[in-house]
């Protein structure tokens, strides 16, 4: 066998698209693993001792940027001289660079981790220096969250919603609901990375038979199964993005659990929709899945009838196939129970929709914003993406695989919401967005939780 060479030529490199399914590293990663050579998702993070920079996933690894540029590895023409961007505790100002930017860096990466490419793979010292096992860093928010925006982009779950609450004829949504994605703006402060506990959170309560709230610990603290886009290169305020130019804005995508306290959210939503039932908190996945990742999961979405007016208006696939999971675990069982399984592609409206809907006025998006989908919810037994859909607003309860039953979340309960998109022999997945419900604090006067 001919020795391997110290550098593959440029022709090599070229031809090594990083989505390419036979691509492997030199880093053994197991074919179940999220995060394959496929993949590449960027975070933030901090090894022992360490302040926090940019990475990037490769199985059970994270691969140093900040290192990897310190040591010539990263140099690109599309990235600015200067300054280290990697060396920075959020990915906005590297993301704000861009597409061509951000594929680049991921491009090369990409060549670097190669089974094929000696750099990093021969040299002991140099991989010392860049790469950190997952189990010894601590993962950190991967962006600064200027805006979060939570839509109902689900036809599924806006059906079973209008349902349960029984005010429209069954299979009717609101006039507007195939004319437009719909939206409210959400709190961006209260945006946590996966692994913050949840404490409950008190409210404003109408209990059955009462005429008037009280202020009490909500007793209908509920999960949703969403995924958000992470904007990157952002517009200018008075401007509009085109639904054919809305990708070259969009970074990557995240799982986000909106957190929902269904019966706060029941006494303040009318006239002026939720409020404080859902800004107590807002958990997202800790790894960035890049767009051009997904690239090879696209999908056709569901029909849009009727046609959509000519700014929402995309051309071919605008869906991505996938799979989304959300279980709990409640403090006493060892295993946790899958409770939703759902998918991206059956989403109504797209992310690039979804872009170009939200900047149709001139509304200004910037990089780090979150986009979510609203809950993803699906047709078929299992698929309902929350609590108050599966128990259709705790009237019928759902059984654990351990025994026991939820109609919403106790405390001491784990809620974990993972996704993945399955390729030929490995997956490109979001890893795990996890939450621990604790108990409701007692409250500033005194009385007990």
């Amino acid at each position: 066998m001919s020795a391997v060479p110290k550098r593959l030529t440029k022709n090599q490199i070229a031809r090594m698209h990083p989505n390419d399914p036979t691509l492997r590293s030199f880093l053994e990663v197991p074919s179940e693993s999220h995060f394959p050579i496929q993949n590449l998702p960027f975070g933030i993070f901090s090894p022992a001792g360490g302040s926090p920079r940019a990475g990037v996933a490769i199985g059970d690894t994270v691969l140093d940027l900040e290192a990897l540029e310190t040591a010539g590895l990263l140099k690109i023409s599309e990235l600015p001289a200067g300054a280290s961007l990697f060396a920075r505790p959020v990915l906005n100002d590297f993301i704000a660079l861009g597409r061509e930017a951000t594929t680049a860096v991921r491009t090369r990466v990409s060549q670097l981790l190669r089974h094929d490419n000696p750099i990093l793979r021969d040299d002991a010292a140099l991989r010392a220096k860049v790469f950190h096992t997952m189990s010894s860093v601590k993962l950190h928010m991967p962006v600064t969250v200027g805006g979060f925006s939570d839509f109902m982009l689900s036809r599924e779950h806006s059906l079973n919603c209008v349902d349960i609450v029984g005010g429209a004829a069954a299979g009717q949504l609101w006039r507007n609901w195939t004319y437009l994605p719909m939206a409210y703006n959400g709190r961006a402060s209260s945006v946590v990375v996966s692994g913050t506990p949840v404490k409950r959170p008190r409210g404003q309560v109408l209990s059955e038979g009462q005429t008037a709230p009280a202020y009490q610990p909500t007793a209908k603290l509920d999960f949703e199964l969403e995924a958000a886009i992470v904007v990157g290169r952002g517009n200018e305020l008075g401007s509009t993005v085109g639904i054919a130019d809305a990708d070259a804005h969009m970074f990557g995508v995240v799982l986000l659990n909106d957190w929902s306290t269904r019966d706060v959210q029941a006494w303040e939503a009318q006239p002026l929709g939720v409020f404080v039932s859902k800004s107590h908190r807002t958990s997202i996945s800790p790894w960035i899945v890049t767009f051009d990742a997904l690239e090879p999961f696209r999908t056709d979405g569901p029909e849009q009838t009727p046609p959509p007016l000519a700014y929402l208006d995309q051309k071919g696939p605008r869906n991505f196939n996938v799979h989304m999971e959300a279980s709990i675990k409640p403090k006493d069982h060892t295993k946790a129970s899958v409770v939703c399984r759902s998918n991206l592609q059956a989403l109504y409206w797209s992310f690039a929709q979804q872009v170009a809907h939200h900047t149709s006025t001139g509304c200004n998006l910037m990089p780090g914003d979150l986009l979510a989908t609203g809950t993803v919810s699906a047709s078929g037994p299992n698929a309902q993406g929350c609590l108050y859909e599966a128990t259709r607003d705790g009237r019928q309860a759902i059984t654990l695989e351990q025994g026991g039953t939820r109609l919403y979340l106790e405390d001491g309960d784990e809620v974990a919401l993972t996704a993945w998109a399955q390729g030929k022999g490995y997956r490109v997945g979001f890893g795990h967005c996890t939450g621990l419900i604790t108990p409701v604090d007692s409250n500033k006067n005194g009385a007990a939780s």
